[in-house]
């Protein structure tokens, strides 16, 4: 497991490695990083996020209790951080990176690694761990940032982002078009695969060339305290939230492998749309993809007896 697991994350390391690389050698114009950020996050990501719902097989799955066990214990541990956020010395802007390090997911990662550990039944359980996730972790993101961010947003502009966010309505397009029994046309489907298929590295590229290493210093405290509400808080509040619901077996372990992956590269691209702090947000993700080598195989001890 532990190996499938490393496999997996070496990939998003190197590419963000390579991103960082292609900015530093000015391999393509300056111009060229906020328009594929643009792109990833308007287009490829919600085509991601639709097609992967929409097509679900989700057979025996226990949903409801996967979905609440997810979002119970993402809702706590958000209250937590927002209640604590005095001692995390910050302004508000870092806050918000330093929130959405704390409860951000990749969603590429997660789907890798349960179709690795349960091959073809794994898709669903993937599928329906993002579904509970993106839209509650977009909406409690959203939220934060209008307190916090520099965009200022009010009640209007809260409700203006969360209908006109692109993973929320995409992921909503996507459950109901899975609830509805229909089937994307068979000319659409791959088109949409591919373009989601896109965003991973483009996404990852976009960190890497957006990493200022002259900073480094002010990134280990906000780092730090992200990382252990990811890889330690959050995971224990999914044991006891999934104890409490009942949940076991495969859907248990889908749980907590999603809630103890490193932050994905949307939550950086959310950071230059939303007014949080992008350069920070890009450290958070690539240190705690390193550290998911280590958090990971660490968290699915818990399972054992």
């Amino acid at each position: 497991m532990t190996d499938r697991i490393l496999l997996a994350l070496l990939p998003i390391v190197l590419i963000i490695a390579m991103g960082q690389l292609m900015r530093r050698r000015r391999f393509l114009e300056e111009r060229f990083w906020p328009q594929a950020e643009r792109l990833s996050y308007y287009v490829l990501l919600p085509c991601l996020f639709f097609n992967g719902l929409a097509t679900a097989d989700l057979g025996d799955i226990p949903v409801t209790r996967l979905a609440l066990t997810l979002i119970s214990a993402t809702c706590i541990v958000s209250a937590l951080v927002v209640l604590a956020r005095p001692a995390f010395r910050v302004d508000g802007p870092a806050f918000t990176s330093v929130f959405q390090g704390s409860v951000r997911f990749n969603n590429y990662v997660g789907v890798t690694l349960t179709t690795g550990l349960f091959g073809a039944a794994g898709l669903p359980l993937a599928a329906i761990s993002n579904a509970a996730l993106v839209p509650t972790v977009n909406i409690l993101a959203i939220l934060v940032f209008s307190r916090f961010g520099m965009a200022g947003l009010s009640l209007r502009g809260i409700a203006v982002q969360l209908v006109t966010n692109p993973l929320l309505v995409a992921s909503f397009a996507g459950i109901a078009f899975q609830a509805s029994g229909l089937h994307i046309p068979a000319g659409i489907e791959p088109a949409l695969r591919a373009l989601g298929s896109a965003s991973l590295p483009l996404g990852l590229l976009c960190v890497g060339a957006a990493l200022d290493f002259s900073t480094a210093k002010q990134w280990v405290g906000p780092v730090l305290r992200s990382s252990v509400v990811k890889f330690a808080l959050l995971p224990v509040a999914t044991l006891l939230s999934a104890t409490a619901f009942g949940l076991t077996g495969d859907a248990l372990t889908t749980a907590l492998l999603f809630q103890t992956l490193p932050t994905a590269s949307s939550a950086y691209i959310l950071a230059r749309q939303l007014g949080g702090d992008a350069p920070l947000m890009a450290g958070i993700i690539a240190t705690q993809t390193i550290l998911a080598l280590a958090a990971l195989p660490l968290a699915l001890l818990m399972l054992l007896p």
